[in-house]
């Protein structure tokens, strides 16, 4: 398989052609150049999120301290399972 040859190739339309090279009559137009600033709550909040980030980032594990937990879940006694059982029926 070779590649077409010059004559092989699609042409473009006249008009088309014409369109494309020829000159354009563009208007000039001046841009406007929008800057939003922030808010003073907006700064304010994220002085507070990234106070937040420092103080993860250097927090010491060392001064923690180990808690022991305790599960309070007591069962009732037969005492208790009899006088519940009494004031069922």
């Amino acid at each position: 398989m070779s590649s077409p040859t010059k004559e092989d190739l699609p042409r473009i339309a006249d008009g088309l052609k014409n369109e494309l090279v020829g000159e354009h009559k563009l208007k000039h137009t001046e841009t406007q150049e929008k800057v939003v600033l922030p808010s003073k709550t907006e700064i304010e909040q994220e002085k507070g999120q990234q106070q937040l980030l420092k103080s993860i980032e250097t927090f010491e594990a060392e001064k923690l301290h180990h808690a022991k937990t305790e599960e309070k879940n007591p069962l009732p006694t037969k005492e208790e399972i009899e006088a519940e059982k009494k004031a069922m029926a």
